[in-house]
């Protein structure tokens, strides 16, 4: 085996995680647009299933419900609502914010939008049965260890100044 592929050089390793995530969520996308739901994005389930279990969430209480940042989460409700899924309403608790809501349309795609949620299951335990260790498994081993000590620390205790540094 090449090494270069089980190993990637250190600088790599970033672009080889988009490139898997472009993979996988481009494959899932093209299998909503083939059952009809071209506007419905893989990054919008999390968001419908926080919505089913939790009902209506301010953006801030959906960021923290899905494990993302409130910009990401803001975004993603704004693209949701673009598509006619959720509506964003006044909470009638304070007046300040603003409520997520999954629509009617969004409910009555449900039981297509489930039945892909299986399939990825399904599909992800085949691929995780060719790798060495399942890779959501991996990647919460990473997200804890950067939750442990962030790579910003790490970096920085690795950097390395250049001899003779800036000319001042």
């Amino acid at each position: 085996m090449n090494s270069a592929r089980n190993h990637p050089e250190p600088v790599a390793v970033g672009t080889l995680l988009r490139h898997v995530l472009e993979l996988l969520d481009g494959d899932v996308a093209k299998a909503y647009e083939e059952q009809g739901l071209a506007e419905y994005r893989p990054r919008f389930s999390p968001v419908v299933r926080a919505l089913l279990t939790e009902g209506p969430l301010s953006v801030r209480d959906l960021a923290a419900a899905v494990g993302v940042t409130h910009s990401a989460a803001s975004q993603t409700a704004a693209q949701m609502a673009r598509a006619g899924l959720v509506t964003h309403s006044p909470d009638p608790l304070d007046a300040r914010r603003r409520l997520v809501g999954l629509t009617p349309k969004a409910r009555a795609l449900l039981p297509q939008i489930e039945a892909e949620w299986e399939a990825t299951v399904a599909a992800m335990a085949e691929l995780d049965a060719e790798l060495s260790m399942p890779l959501g498994e991996l990647l919460g081993e990473v997200a804890e260890a950067v939750g442990r000590r962030p790579f910003r620390e790490r970096l920085a205790a690795a950097y390395r100044p250049p001899r003779g540094g800036p000319k001042r």
